[in-house]
């Protein structure tokens, strides 16, 4: 048989890549193999051809539907007989499925390891012709993997109870651990291993701090105008809430996660492949399975699980072996967050997610190659630099590490190579903590030596001695450090090396919920002090205080993104259409002016819009208020707080809807007190709530003082 021709004749392709040929060559002599290949490197060629070419049907056991769906398409559009079997399917779609397989028209059926389990499917798979079993993703069989799936623990039961087969495990992402956990569960260790490098020098990885995250990403995205894009992000909320944020901000963009029904899901998916949208919002727990070669870009908006799953969700990016780009958006808060998610695990459970997030911190914070810190990780070395990502590129100070080298590695050796980071870090800073004092090691003579520095610059030291060589992980304890020979040979003849100083980031993440404050963190001082001067002077011609004309932060914000159009101005935060149209004109002939006299470019394209679930809610408190609803209830029913209610209703007023709270405010104050305050706001030189409480000398709250306001703005400004 001409393996070549058999490709040409299925699959249109002229050579194999890699291993390939190895690979399908091994599963046609019915032996068993283990393929760690990264993705976009042919995966699924090893299994698809000899399941056309040997007789009966292939089972491929895989978790992620999406990728099923996506995979049983292309097969069925080559010509090729295949099916799944999952959740999905209505029973008279399975009974169709399982009918052509026992027929033994199917050459290959996708399984969900949860169909797998069921004891109908195990009764039906008994009866069918099995050519061999492809498990793919088989990192999910692995607590150390990145998805662990309890379901892939039965799958050697589940085997054995349906006969003996070859079985080839498949999988793109596989630590040295993770790899042992793969061969042991599914007796695998006498199998032909194929490894290829993790190595994916068309992606250039970056890493940011995730603050003003929301208008990066709305900037990143338009680089890539008409190309594809996947966004991943911690929940389904978040998921949905990007794809309204982009959307409005004229970025073709759909959300895709589990809980979105199957039609709009697949309708989504189909959607994303057939190029009808750009980008797709996904959450990283459910792991997008979209198989499309031309992905240009992967954005984490926020932190994944693991270097795995980061590495395997990147792996989405330049399939087609053209340059793409991974971005994460980095902050510690994300990090946080996802510990509080594994807080209702077992200890050892939480203990191992505990040191997959330690990784992914080094990684972030790192300045190291982010390529070979990612080669590392996955036990593969290289001494050089991959020149193509963001460490490199834009490299930080470097200082000599000789010493500090030298002491690490001296921890290491004097806690005899049992410990991890932490562990070891502690003691060379000179912690007293239970473990180090239980295991004697105040007493030895690195215990404090380092204590002029913290954890997290000994940590980097010692990340920086792995990835050069000095250190290894041991496979069987995860995270225990041990010497390599380089490492041993260092600490009898030191010399000199120098490292990076790791990235600082910000403590907090992002601000953009906190009533928009990072817009005015940073304005043009000069143009800000001659619209604040436009702003009195048309405030005195009109008879109106300055404020009633347009707020401080929205002259701030005009300050800073330059609005030289009617459109742009009614993006600034608290200007609506019909304050631009009363008050805008003399604004934007100063702002033109000055943009043109100092050779400024306007930077209107990075505000962020309200997204759509925002406007929706702004219209239904506007209709209520129209009806003269009770405002408790209008709270009520978007599940707010009455304070946020009133934030709400003051972004409204503020952007220069009118809105009339007559039929609340006669309830709670009289109309000679409406008057007072009324009558001091027309007075006043700043809107200030504080100044009017300290004014009426606390007579009155500050709720009936907002409250008033609003009634003021809406009926002299609006």
């Amino acid at each position: 048989m001409n393996l070549k021709e058999e490709l040409k004749k299925y699959f249109g392709y002229n050579s194999f890549r890699g291993d390939q040929e190895s690979i399908i060559k091994s599963v046609l002599l019915k032996k068993d193999a283990f393929v760690i290949m990264p993705t976009g490197a042919g995966k699924s060629l090893c299994y698809q051809l000899p399941a056309v070419l040997m007789e009966g049907t292939a089972i491929v056991i895989s978790p992620l539907i999406a990728l099923m769906k996506n995979q049983v398409d292309q097969l069925n559009a080559h010509g090729i007989q295949a099916h799944f079997l999952n959740s999905t399917l209505s029973k008279s779609e399975a009974t169709r499925v399982k009918k052509s397989v026992l027929a033994e028209k199917t050459k290959l059926l996708y399984v969900a390891p949860e169909s797998l389990t069921k004891e109908e499917n195990v009764d039906f798979l008994s009866k069918a012709n099995i050519s061999f079993v492809a498990v793919d993703e088989v990192h999910c069989i692995s607590e150390w993997g990145h998805d662990f799936r309890p379901e892939y623990r039965k799958i050697r039961t589940i085997l054995r109870e349906l006969g003996e087969f070859p079985v080839i495990a498949l999988t793109a992402t596989a630590t040295p651990k993770v790899q042992l956990d793969i061969q042991k569960n599914l007796n695998l260790e006498d199998a032909e291993l194929y490894k290829s490098s993790f190595l994916r020098d068309n992606l250039f990885y970056e890493v940011r701090p995730k603050t003003n995250s929301k208008k990066q990403l709305i900037t990143y995205v338009k680089q890539f105008k008409g190309q594809s894009g996947i966004i991943y992000c911690l929940s389904r909320k978040k998921a949905e809430e990007l794809a309204d944020l982009l959307q409005v901000n004229n970025i073709n963009a759909l959300p895709y996660h589990a809980g979105l029904e199957q039609s709009v899901r697949m309708k989504n998916q189909d959607a994303f492949l057939n190029e009808e949208v750009d980008v797709i919002t996904a959450t990283i727990a459910f792991g997008m399975g979209i198989d499309k070669p031309d992905v240009r870009y992967v954005v984490h908006y926020d932190a994944p699980k693991s270097l795995e799953g980061y590495y395997q969700e990147t792996g989405r990016a330049g399939r087609d072996s053209l340059q793409s780009n991974c971005l994460m958006f980095y902050s510690y808060s994300d990090i946080v967050k996802l510990e509080k998610f594994n807080k209702d695990k077992t200890v050892s459970e939480r203990d191992n997610a505990r040191q997959l997030l330690d990784e992914l911190v080094g990684y972030a914070e790192s300045s190291t190659c982010r390529t070979r810190q990612l080669l590392n990780y996955f036990g593969e070395r290289t001494d050089e630099d991959c020149g193509n990502c963001d460490n490199c590129k834009n490299p930080k100070d470097k200082f000599e590490a000789k010493d500090d080298l030298l002491l690490a590695l001296q921890a290491i050796e004097q806690t005899k190579e049992h410990f991890g980071f932490k562990h070891v870090a502690d003691v060379i800073k000179g912690s007293e903590a239970k473990a180090i004092k239980s295991n004697g090691h105040v007493d030895l003579m690195v215990w404090g030596k380092g204590k002029s520095h913290d954890a997290q610059y000994w940590a980097s030291i010692l990340r920086q001695g792995l990835i050069n060589g000095f250190l290894d992980k041991d496979i069987e304890q995860y995270g225990v450090l041990k010497l390599t020979e380089k490492g041993k040979d260092f600490i009898k003849n030191p010399f000199s090396i120098e490292f990076v100083k790791d990235h600082e980031y910000p403590e907090v993440g992002e601000e953009e919920d906190t009533k928009e404050k990072d817009t005015v963190k940073s304005y043009d001082k000069e143009l800000f002090a001659l619209l604040k001067q436009l702003r009195k002077t048309l405030g005195q011609k009109k008879g109106l205080p300055p404020f009633v004309i347009f707020q401080e932060t929205s002259l701030q914000e005009m300050a800073t993104i330059y609005p030289i159009t009617k459109d742009d101005l009614t993006r600034v935060n608290g200007v609506g259409i019909g304050k631009a149209t009363k008050f805008g004109k003399p604004f934007l002939d100063l702002i033109q002016k000055y943009v043109k006299e100092k050779n400024i470019e306007p930077q209107t394209e990075v505000v962020i819009k309200s997204t759509f679930n925002k406007f929706k809610a702004k219209i239904f408190i506007i209709q209520q208020i129209d009806r003269k609803m009770n405002l408790d209830e209008i709270a009520s029913a978007r599940n707010m707080s009455f304070d946020e209610l009133l934030d709400e209703i003051e972004r409204i007023c503020f952007s220069g809807t009118r809105l009339n709270l007559d039929y609340h405010l006669n309830d709670i104050l009289d109309e000679e007190d409406q008057d007072e305050i009324f009558d001091y706001f027309m007075e006043a030189e700043t809107d200030s709530i504080e100044e009017a409480f300290h004014e009426f000398e606390e007579v009155f709250t500050e709720e009936e003082l907002r409250l008033m306001r609003i009634k003021f703005l809406s009926e002299v400004g609006n």
